[in-house]
């Protein structure tokens, strides 16, 4: 049995959420009061993600990211990684996070053989960056930045372009790679903030983006990715690192998706713009069996839209969550 849908992609990328709550509060994710977050017993457990983990592995998922909001944020996350190195289906585990608070389990997660991290940050700039993030924790993040880039775990930057505050500071993005071996990427702006969608004054799309960069190195080398990539990938010769942009917003990734998410509430979602299909929390603790998990995760990935333009307009209300809260 795999996952498999209607289109032929297979299913091989769970995007798991372990939890709503942040420690930051980036303007384009949430409002500065914060997003309601939901009462804890609401939250899937360790355990729960754990199984949900270990049946669609024996589906042929062998990759997973862990998000949030802050995965560090949630007690105890650093013993479930542990517990989730021991699924021996999985090839990849990733994590997502915003670098304030894991500086000093670098070391366990190297231990643990996490594949890689993604690490958030928007800003090279202190007094921008507290701004961005209405948090004043740059030092902490770029301290983790250094270890990290120092570390054997793989280290992608995720940097949200957004329009009237960082687009000045992309080449210096860029120019991080010359020396680093670290892939940095670019992130269309999603505009859900948890209060509907917000108004952008400018949108620096995928084509915005890589013209700017364009005009200002002479030659770069596009380079082959996989072919269910999330972005489209750049080397300026010469340089150790790499970059490349994520049409997140625009989604002209959608054909070759091969991902699923599940929320930390347990919202099994087939694309990042649908609606939710079916909790999963609610069926493992209605006592749902292993084959009838299986067989739910098999039916329902099967009608996987076939792009997120179809997701969104089947859902039929706007997207307006925040995306601390669908697993940014």
């Amino acid at each position: 049995m795999e996952l498999k849908d209607k289109f032929g992609r297979k299913i091989s990328y769970l995007r798991l959420a372990v939890t709503d709550r942040c420690n930051l509060r980036c303007q384009y994710c949430m409002p500065s009061k914060g997003i309601d977050i939901v009462d804890r017993k609401e939250l899937l457990s360790y355990k729960e993600m754990y199984r949900i983990t270990r049946v669609l592995s024996e589906l042929g998922v062998n990759k997973v990211r862990l998000t949030g909001g802050e995965p560090f944020v949630r007690k105890d996350f650093v013993s479930f990684l542990e517990s989730l190195s021991f699924n021996d289906k999985l090839d990849e585990i990733n994590i997502t996070t915003n670098g304030a608070l894991i500086s000093n389990h670098i070391e366990k997660l190297e231990k643990l053989n996490i594949n890689s991290i993604n690490l958030s940050i928007d800003s090279l700039k202190k007094e921008k960056f507290a701004k961005i993030t209405r948090r004043d924790v740059f030092d902490e993040v770029f301290e983790t930045f250094q270890k990290l880039k120092n570390s054997k775990l793989n280290l992608k930057l995720n940097v949200v372009i957004q329009a009237g505050f960082n687009t000045d500071e992309i080449i210096d993005f860029v120019e991080l790679s010359k020396e680093n071996d670290i892939a940095v990427r670019f992130i269309e702006e999603m505009p859900f903030n948890g209060k509907g969608q917000r108004a952008m004054e400018e949108l620096w799309d995928f084509n915005k983006i890589i013209t700017h960069i364009k005009n200002h190195f002479s030659y770069i080398d596009i380079l082959t990715s996989k072919k269910s990539s999330t972005s489209i990938n750049y080397k300026i010769p010469n340089y150790v690192g790499t970059f490349g942009i994520i049409p997140a917003f625009t989604r002209t990734i959608c054909n070759d998706c091969n991902r699923i998410r599940i929320t930390a509430t347990g919202m099994f979602k087939n694309c990042l713009f649908d609606g939710g299909v079916f909790n999963v929390r609610d069926f493992i603790r209605n006592g749902a069996s292993d084959d009838e998990l299986k067989e739910l995760f098999i039916n329902t990935v099967h009608h996987k839209p076939e792009n997120g333009f179809i997701a969104e307009a089947n859902r039929g209300n706007d997207v307006s969550e925040s995306m601390s809260t669908i697993g940014g």
